[in-house]
């Protein structure tokens, strides 16, 4: 790998004009500091180059975002085709209704649909919903759940008073006798049960739904009076064409994706059942660059690829490569690298390191080879991904593990 001059360069720039140089999931800090690079240049398919000219074979894909590829020629050609009418106008363009009826026809239980920027922005307002709807106070999550950058719900301290969290309660995931003991302890007063489709918390394991996990949840929900919200932000398009709640077996009153809705474009969007039409009317949403044409010509373009080239089954598939290979590579070089979750967004584990060194040991000689692999945050699969760009990584995993036993015999 070349030396990362400009990428350091441009950072001594940033930290002079912008708090912390880069601030939130993408800080320096959050990852590998001195071995990913600080910025790209370019991205195409399944690889970026950095600023100093490297090129990366990319296992994280815009942290979700990227579900096609980057730079996707027929999604760019149809938003090259949009640009030439506008993007943002005074009123939204027919875009808007083509895709809220594309969501509503694909998404069983969806009645309606409505559009913004971030994942964020609409997690925020499906709970302000939920509150409309049943006239409660409470909303509960899972513990260690992301949400949003909203102080209701965000992973820092910074700026918060008791009051943003004072209507929130929480519990372990997978834990369903707490969570029915926190529900009939608030009787009457929950509005909103907000979860995502299995729980993917940062610097930890994903862990998936216990056997009848959602199956109670739905019944608990129902005898209670409480809007299920599904936060498919992360998981939306990775799973099941049709939303999660289909890959595990359920049916949400809300749900809320974004990231690989528009394959790089901003955008999210909520679907609700009929019943919270009315009171979805009620709860105040808008933004000056919400009804962008751009991002959601690239949608639709983005759902159609999805349904053509059954996408779902190819990420899940190229996930299984990735995993198989890893985890068999680990058993041969007397490692205990495991990769939880799905196989299209998995998350590497190395048994008892609690510490995380030795998942950073291994992402870090990785990098050193051009594999971008998070030790901190669970990775995706794009369709982009081919046999030679994961047997690739496979190889060079190989080669960390082998250095990694060496080191620990010495």
């Amino acid at each position: 790998m070349k030396e990362r001059i400009q990428s350091d360069q441009i950072f001594q720039r940033a930290l002079k004009v912008i708090p912390g140089g880069i601030y939130g999931h993408v800080s320096p800090v959050t990852g590998l500091p001195r071995h990913f690079p600080h910025f790209c240049e370019r991205a195409k398919g399944c690889r970026f180059e950095d600023v100093d000219g490297n090129e990366w074979i990319d296992f994280m894909c815009g942290f979700g975002a990227i579900l096609h590829g980057y730079n996707h020629p027929e999604i760019e050609e149809a938003v090259s085709l949009q640009r030439e009418k506008g993007m943002v106008f005074n009123q939204p363009s027919p875009l808007m209704v083509d895709l809220a009826e594309t969501l509503v026809e694909r998404i069983d239980f969806a009645d309606w649909a409505v559009f913004a920027k971030n994942g964020s922005d609409l997690t925020t307002w499906a709970i302000r919903v939920a509150r409309e709807s049943t006239g409660r106070p409470l909303v509960i999550k899972a513990k260690g759940a992301y949400h949003g950058v909203d102080s209701w719900c965000d992973p820092g301290h910074g700026g918060r008073i008791p009051d943003d969290r004072a209507s929130i309660l929480e519990f372990d995931w997978n834990d369903l006798e707490a969570l029915t003991d926190l529900i009939s302890k608030n009787k009457d007063k929950v509005a909103a049960l907000i979860l995502t489709p299995y729980h993917h918390p940062a610097f930890a394991p994903s862990e998936l739904p216990a056997d009848g996990f959602w199956q109670e949840i739905e019944s608990l929900c129902a005898r209670y009076g409480i809007q299920l919200v599904l936060d498919d932000v992360r998981c939306g398009g990775r799973l099941h064409a049709g939303g999660s709640h289909r890959h595990f077996d359920f049916t949400p009153d809300l749900a809320v994706y974004s990231k690989a809705l528009g394959n790089g474009y901003a955008i999210s969007a909520c679907v609700g059942n009929g019943s919270l039409r009315k009171p979805s009317m009620e709860v105040f949403l808008t933004g000056s660059c919400w009804n962008d044409a751009l991002a959601m010509t690239a949608a639709l373009k983005s759902l159609e690829l999805s349904a053509r080239d059954d996408m779902v089954s190819g990420v899940l598939e190229k996930g299984s490569r990735l995993c198989d290979g890893l985890e068999r590579v680990s058993k041969d070089r007397g490692q205990s690298l495991r990769m939880t979750g799905p196989t299209s967004m998995p998350y590497p584990w190395f048994d008892g390191d609690d510490s995380l060194f030795e998942i950073q040991r291994f992402c870090q000689l990785c990098a050193d080879e051009g594999i971008y692999f998070h030790p901190h945050h669970n990775w995706f699969l794009s369709n982009a991904h081919d046999t030679e760009s994961i047997d690739q990584a496979i190889a060079v995993a190989d080669k960390a593990l082998e250095q990694m036993s060496a080191e620990d015999e010495s």
